[in-house]
């Protein structure tokens, strides 16, 4: 595990192991600070306080389904009258004998012992037939699925449909959450073209389309995107101190991390001061990747330039830092059998695109640095350590856009 202070700036790439730059990755920043937002607004967010029922669920003894709520006795039971969902029950409780036709969902009546499916009954003008059921049989009594105050759901939760009418059937009309990191992109690059088919020495910018969506789906929001030259020396500088990060708290430059003649990325983290993170990491492909800090609390991640491997470093590096900065865990990978002819690259974690079917994965091929051919077609990432031997499983980050 490598974290430089401030003052050192690397002369050359000093390599992290791969998991240790995801779990560096993730515990180097603090969560963005909370906010209320109404639940209409909360999709896709994140849990800043757990969420809690202010009250018990259900609130009442609640009717399972449609039938006669019965009291005491074997049948056959005089029917009172009927409470539907809604409404509530008013001519005191149920006596031995006794019953009312009763709707999913509407409170159960004093006095009532059981209730019996409709289906399982007969009505005979005033009198209702049918088995005897246990007590307390299809009733949903007050707080047998969540006492008031109780925890549902832990800090870090992502907010999805489900959370979302869970937090509506408490009551609640607000969450507090923390908000989606703001992500601008730098995409440097003198021979990058971003329309039509490139002229010679020229080469189609795929990190420009691939970025923005990809930081969606990891969790962030893409506020600029801009396209910097590698000439004249100082670009990179320039579009960092010229170009307002205000409302950004993260900056994704794509190319110019290694220690090339061109890579300036490296030069300005320390003219900056910046406070590093990770330097390189021990990976195939995408190992001149970085984070770092700079004073002011911004964070800057530096991707390679080549597609493929700038994929694999963005869930290497960005995914974690956006799950941090949203107070979300680190997220936990399957395991998974891999088949097929792989070799383990000695000192390196490789990165290869597969295809899964819940049980085994399987490599697509077409994964060249500068090539996107397999991970456009894979399921997942497939992590194959150094030490991995044929017959292992290996952690998979799934694809999930």
């Amino acid at each position: 595990m490598t974290v430089l202070t401030p003052a050192a700036a690397p002369a050359s790439c000093r390599d992290v192991p791969w998991a240790s730059a995801r779990a560096l990755a993730h515990a180097a920043p603090n969560p963005l600070p909370a906010r209320q937002v109404p639940l209409a607004r909360a999709a896709g967010l994140t849990l800043a306080d757990a969420l809690r029922t202010p009250r018990p669920m259900p609130a009442f003894d609640t009717a399972a389904m449609d039938g006669y709520a019965v009291g005491p006795g074997t049948g056959p039971w005089r029917v009172r009258g009927e409470v539907r969902a809604g409404a509530l029950w008013k001519d005191g409780q149920l006596g031995a004998g006794e019953a009312v036709a009763i709707s999913t969902g509407a409170p159960v009546p004093a006095g009532a012992r059981a209730l019996i499916p409709l289906e399982h009954t007969e009505r005979t003008g005033a009198f209702v037939h049918g088995p005897a059921p246990a007590q307390g049989r299809h009733i949903r009594r007050a707080a047998e699925d969540a006492p008031a105050g109780a925890p549902l759901a832990p800090p870090g939760t992502r907010i999805g449909p489900a959370l979302l009418g869970l937090a509506a059937a408490c009551g609640h009309d607000t969450l507090p959450v923390r908000p989606r990191p703001r992500v601008r992109l730098l995409v440097t690059g003198d021979e990058l073209t971003r329309a039509g088919h490139p002229a010679p020495g020229q080469v189609r910018d795929a990190l420009g389309p691939l970025l923005p969506p990809l930081v969606e789906t990891l969790g962030g929001e893409t506020v600029a995107v801009h396209h910097v030259p590698d000439r004249p020396r100082g670009s990179l500088a320039g579009a960092v101190h010229t170009l307002s990060y205000g409302d950004a708290d993260v900056t994704v430059v794509t190319g110019s991390t290694s220690v090339g003649p061109t890579d300036q990325l490296r030069l300005l983290l320390a003219d900056t001061g910046a406070r590093w993170v990770v330097d390189a990491v021990a990976c195939r492909p995408g190992h001149p990747q970085l984070l770092a800090q700079l004073p002011d609390g911004h964070w800057i991640l530096g991707l390679p330039g080549n597609p493929y491997a700038a994929l694999t470093a963005a869930h290497t590096l960005l995914a974690p830092l956006l799950s941090g900065l949203t107070g979300r865990p680190l997220p936990l990978l399957p395991h998974i059998l891999l088949t097929g002819d792989i070799r383990a690259a000695p000192g390196r974690t490789r990165l290869i695109p597969v295809t899964w079917d819940g049980a085994t994965a399987r490599p697509v091929g077409g994964h060249r640095p500068a090539f996107l051919h397999g991970a456009a077609l894979a399921d997942a990432l497939a992590a194959v350590a150094p030490d991995w031997r044929p017959g292992r499983p290996v952690p998979l980050i799934l694809l999930t856009g």
